[in-house]
């Protein structure tokens, strides 16, 4: 029995060992694979690469319980996503051991994906790249995990010391109005004001647009100066160094994308809803109003604002802008069709351009990038339409956020987070900055690379160095079910495009079925005391008394003059002043 007995503890011992052993082994291959990684990838970085070696130490020994477990993640499919799926996936694999698998799909394709694994509570992905714009109906159905919860809870061992929330410019997006985080910035981008710069500087177009117009040619500060400049380049310069050329672009097609296109700040450009940052209070963006956090109508009848006076006036001048003077194919195009068009050169200006672009607009050899790598063109804010107050939001910041749901299993989630943290670390997010130029973290936006490479960018660093950036917001917290609500708008506004509908009868429907989903939601009563609880019907002449009595702005009057005198503004002028407005040490 002796002699077994020792046998047996002798080979419990060489196990032991060669477990170590391995574990060594294990842990020193996948710290050179973190080195090699560090020096042939992830620079540069606002970390030096001690620095990352420690970070990655620290992913390496908390993936160690999950080592060999297959995830799946999902994004919509832009520039900066696909470098994560492509290059972070692989390097997060081969550093961590655990397997990834991160799917790129359309963006409509995640919200409804994520919409069913919330209703069946079956776990279709491990972890979500979805938009900000879900924080209302996350906030509210209570089946994303509130992340301030998870990071000092469940997933306390999984979450990086050196996350450093503080650090990222889009944090307030994916707050609830319980003051936790439900989401984390993956990448941002905004919408904002592209022109041909070198078209605008040429002496012969601008003295031709003040003869006609009597003001500069210049970046439109209100939409009359946009329209003008519209008119002018379609109809009066047509041609440039034979080319035949557009003073707008746009889509048109009855798509889920054409909805975004709205929701995404088009109306809050043209003055609906009411001042305040990040959402006009009571009445945000999409018409909704609010009291306290519970929404209470969209509907003008009921204090909203979807179907008054600005947002038909924002309808009907996009309308007016897509058929005069946007190339005619415009109209038949999606959202992602429509975005490579004015990088084709024939373009003058695009009041609503999406900054996610710009990787694919400074590209050698374009027709719209010099010899020396700078570009021809330039981005500004947006201009303001004929209802638009100061103190309004400008325009909209998409902010695609990591999201974990509760129907998750918790070993799944934990693997999951820990390649979302990874995607977004210091060790790797300058980096991804650099190949997609969606800005998540202020330590990157103001390194000095980009300081460097900043003269072709067209003023994106610029935009995002600026206090300027704070007026762009994605859909906030008012929004109860964003899933259900988003798709009643490209349905009803793809109507209007068409000419199905006037946009005045577009937006009546809109506003009556965005009202019809609040009241299913109050009557089902499944979110709590922030969910809908629908005011009564009043006159429109009721509201419009109340708001100006209150001093509010929405639901505004129609104006007397929805077209006054077109006003620019030179680009280097405005430029200048934008403040370089650094983070406090």
């Amino acid at each position: 029995m002796g002699e077994e007995t020792t046998v047996k503890k002798f080979c419990l011992l060489t196990t032991s060992a060669v477990a170590l052993l391995l574990g060594t082994v294990s842990a020193k291959a996948d710290m050179e694979a973190a080195k090699r990684w560090i020096d042939s990838e992830f620079q540069p970085s606002t970390l030096s690469k001690e620095e990352q070696l420690k970070e990655m130490e620290w992913f390496i020994n908390a993936a160690k319980p999950f080592a060999g477990m297959e995830i799946n993640v999902v994004s919509e499919t832009i520039t900066t996503h696909e470098y994560e799926a492509r290059t972070l996936a692989k390097a997060f694999s081969e550093i961590t051991g655990i397997k990834l698998r991160h799917d790129l799909i359309q963006e409509g394709d995640v919200v409804e994906k994520i919409q069913t694994q919330m209703q069946s509570g079956k776990n279709i992905y491990d972890a979500w790249i979805n938009d900000s714009d879900l924080i209302g109906t996350h906030f509210r159905y209570q089946q994303a995990i509130p992340l301030t919860d998870w990071m000092a809870g469940e997933g306390k061992d999984v979450t990086s010391p050196t996350l450093d929330l503080n650090d990222f410019i889009g944090k307030s997006f994916t707050t609830g109005p319980d003051g936790k985080l439900y989401q984390i910035p993956d990448q941002q981008f905004a919408n904002v004001y592209w022109f041909r710069y070198d078209w605008f500087q040429r002496a012969d177009l601008k003295e031709k647009f003040k003869a006609k117009y009597g003001y500069d040619l210049g970046v439109p500060v209100n939409w009359s100066a946009y329209e003008d400049i519209a008119e002018f380049f379609t109809n009066d310069v047509k041609e440039i160094d034979g080319v035949k050329v557009y003073g707008h672009m746009d889509y048109g097609k009855k798509d889920p994308s054409l909805g975004w296109r709205f929701t995404d700040a088009w109306l809050s450009m043209a003055g609906n809803g009411d001042r305040g940052i990040p959402n006009g209070k009571p009445v945000d963006e999409w018409g909704v109003r609010m009291e306290g956090c519970r929404p209470v109508g969209s509907s003008v009848e009921r204090g909203g604002d979807t179907n008054g006076p600005a947002a038909v006036y924002s309808i009907a001048k996009y309308v007016e802008w897509l058929k005069k003077y946007a190339p005619p194919q415009a109209a038949g195009m999606t959202f992602s069709e429509s975005g490579p068009v004015p990088a084709q050169g024939n373009v003058a200006q695009q009041m609503f351009w999406y900054t996610a672009f710009t990787a694919d607009m400074v590209k050698p050899g374009l027709p719209v990038v010099n010899a020396d790598g700078t570009p021809k063109w330039r981005m500004a804010p947006s201009p303001k339409g004929a209802y638009w107050k100061e103190g309004m939001k400008l325009g909209y910041q998409d902010a695609g956020s990591w999201t974990l749901l509760k129907s998750t299993p918790v070993d799944r989630r934990k693997a999951a987070w820990l390649y979302a943290q990874f995607t977004i670390a210091k060790s790797v997010s300058l980096k991804k900055s650099h190949i997609g130029l969606t800005f998540i973290r202020e330590s990157d936006i103001w390194d000095k690379s980009f300081t460097e490479r900043a003269p072709k960018l067209g003023g994106l660093i610029e935009f995002y160095r600026s206090p300027a950036r704070v007026q762009w917001t994605p859909t906030g917290v008012n929004i109860p079910d964003y899933p259900k609500m988003a798709q009643l708008w490209w349905q009803n506004i793809g109507d209007a495009s068409s000419g199905a509908k006037t946009p005045q009868q577009a937006m009546d429907a809109l506003a009556a079925q965005q009202d019809e989903v609040l009241g299913r939601l109050e009557r089902a009563g499944v979110q709590g005391d922030c969910g809908p609880k629908l005011n009564k019907k009043e006159t429109a002449e009721f509201w419009f008394a109340k708001s100006e009595k209150d001093g509010n702005v929405a639901p505004q009057r129609k104006l007397a003059n929805e077209k006054p005198k077109g006003e620019t503004i030179d680009y280097d002028t405005l430029i200048k002043s934008w403040p370089a407005n650094p983070p406090k040490k």
